[in-house]
């Protein structure tokens, strides 16, 4: 389970072997209280998410697109 970068209590990672085909570039987001999933493209784009409240989301999806060349690389390393 690769991670890109951490924030605060959060981590944001993707899993080695979801989806066959591997599914279009996202990011996972856990910490203690829920996990979440972002699409990274055309926009940055909640896919799913179990335990996180509406304004935590938001902040969620801030960071995500601040920090989406990063994420992008780390895919792009972990899965070239």
């Amino acid at each position: 389970m690769p991670v890109a970068f951490r924030h605060r209590s959060f981590r944001f990672f993707f899993y080695s072997n979801e989806g066959n085909p591997r599914e279009d570039m996202h990011v996972h987001v856990r910490n203690s209280d829920g996990e979440a999933k972002f699409w990274l493209h055309p926009t940055v784009s909640l896919a799913d998410s179990d335990g996180f409240d509406a304004r935590t989301l938001r902040e969620l999806r801030a960071i995500v697109s601040e920090n989406r060349e990063k994420i992008e690389k780390a895919w792009n390393e972990h899965f070239a």
